[in-house]
């Protein structure tokens, strides 16, 4: 009896000693984290393939935008359209993006940001394809909010990109993103100038909808976020992306094992609620919903402008002196002039003229600092476009206004990518998307609606929204300048 006892302790003693070596042996293995690992890779061929890309994105979501600005003329002739009916077609397109933003926010955050973004190109290329046929005014409207739907998808894309760039890279790459947003604007204006006299405005949204096509198939080169697939539980899924990008850039990961905890509250709204992220959510909307409403606010106004000819212009033409409303009723049919294409291209240069501003004040003064100065300068130039000058006079104006809105929906796009956690980065994304659309929703009945009333009053709703959000903006509580992106709350 007493051997068998002693054997039964060694036995024991034995096991402890070996379920210590067990945790020590543990306790040395080295890990990392995804935001180690996207740090330690760096920026290199991967990246210039993923700016290239997703990028791209923002071409298709800019001439689809863009386009209200474009074919406003001639859905109005074709179809004896009032002002009020002009500026619906814009709020549905709204409509259909406010109501699509908050949903993809949550299906990419529970179900992955690449399926959102894939269906959300295919979705947007049917229907605006289908567009181009509408046999109705109604038809219209209603198949360019289900655009609207498309490009709320579409726009997930920001965040895919944002999760794959290192931090120190973020300030300078996410505003050259830019370049591509101008590029779009660029294109569907060009269009506009080319083949609506020619072939008419059905045949433009037709040849529009090519660069959809092309993304769709070039898509599948771009893996899907390994952040997201971490706090889905998908290690080896993350782990294997990551191993790709780290071959294409020529680098290693780290050494060790990747390790993340798994997220079961991904994609809850009560995260954006919560006692850590509320008053950041609740200034967001707002700052969102401004830089959606002064933007298009800007773009609407300058095509409502020149098409009515509502300019106080010193040295107007013959083509800017017939008025959209005369003793004689209202003429529906006035089309854009090729001066009036030529103004709308030179503002879209001014998306990008700026870049380098832009740059420097996100490194400099941080996120939070330049959207109050943004702010603040865009409600001068918007009071600004009453003056009475030249042309020559209301492009510079339009230009320089067109460059503080688009700097100010880059920052708020970058600030709030970087405030929020992985769990809910997409679902803050699409809320925050979705106030943007209200001010959309509420701009074209601003800019294109009280516009021919008054020109003064319809530019000072644009000015005293930005300068409330530039004073609510020193509320925000987190500066995220240099700041690594959160995995979880």
């Amino acid at each position: 009896m007493g051997e068998s006892t002693r054997t039964q302790l060694v036995s024991a003693i034995q096991l402890q000693e070996k379920a210590a070596d067990l945790q020590e042996s543990s306790n040395n293995e080295k890990t990392f984290t995804v935001e180690d690992a996207v740090e330690e890779i760096g920026f290199g061929r991967f990246h210039v393939l993923l700016f290239v890309i997703m990028g791209s994105s923002s071409i298709v979501e800019a001439m689809e935008i863009m386009l209200l600005a474009v074919v406003s003329p001639e859905i109005r002739c074709e179809w004896k359209l009032d002002d009020w009916q002009v500026a619906l077609v814009s709020t549905m397109v709204f409509l259909g993006f406010m109501l699509c933003g908050v949903l993809s926010g949550f299906i990419a955050d529970r179900y992955g940001r690449w399926k959102v973004v894939f269906g959300g190109f295919v979705w947007s290329a049917y229907f605006s394809l289908l567009t181009s046929f509408a046999p109705s005014y109604g038809w219209f409207i209603f198949l360019r909010s289900m655009v609207g739907c498309g490009v709320a998808g579409v726009s997930q894309g920001f965040v895919l990109k944002t999760e794959f760039i290192p931090a120190k890279h973020r300030a300078v790459l996410l505003p050259l993103a830019t370049i591509f947003w101008m590029i779009g604007s660029m294109l569907i204006i060009v269009l506009g100038m080319l083949v609506v006299p020619t072939l008419g405005w059905r045949w433009m949204i037709r040849i529009s909808v090519t660069p959809s096509v092309v993304l769709i198939f070039l898509f599948k080169f771009i893996p899907e976020s390994a952040r997201y697939n971490v706090s889905a539980g998908k290690v080896d899924a993350a782990r294997q992306t990551l191993q790709r990008i780290a071959r294409m850039n020529r680098v290693a990961l780290p050494e060790g094992r990747l390790v993340e905890p798994v997220v079961r509250n991904r994609g809850s709204w009560r995260i954006l609620l919560s006692s850590s992220f509320r008053r950041t959510s609740l200034l967001l909307w707002y700052s969102w919903f401004v830089a959606s409403f002064a933007y298009y606010g800007s773009v609407l106004s300058s095509s409502e402008l020149l098409e009515k000819n509502l300019l106080c212009v010193t040295n107007a033409d013959q083509d800017h002196q017939v008025k959209h409303r005369h003793q004689g009723g209202v003429c529906y049919c006035i089309p854009f002039g090729y001066g009036d294409y030529q103004t709308l291209l030179i503002s879209c240069l001014g998306e990008v003229a700026l870049v380098p501003l832009n740059i420097a004040l996100l490194n400099v003064f941080g996120r939070k600092m330049s959207l109050t100065v943004l702010q603040l300068l865009a409600a001068v130039f918007f009071m600004m476009l009453n003056i009475c000058s030249t042309m020559f006079g209301f492009t510079v104006l339009l230009f320089l206004l067109r460059s503080l809105v688009a700097m100010n929906f880059n920052v708020v796009y970058i600030y709030t990518a970087e405030v929020y956690p992985t769990i809910a980065r997409s679902l803050g994304m699409g809320f925050c998307t979705s106030f943007s659309r209200i001010g959309g929703m509420i701009a074209p009945f601003i800019a294109q609606v009280l516009m021919s009333q008054s020109v003064v009053l319809a530019l000072s709703p644009f000015a005293m929204a930005c300068v409330i959000c530039a004073l609510g903006n020193f509320l925000l509580p987190i500066e995220t300048r240099g700041r690594a992106l959160l995995q979880n709350s």
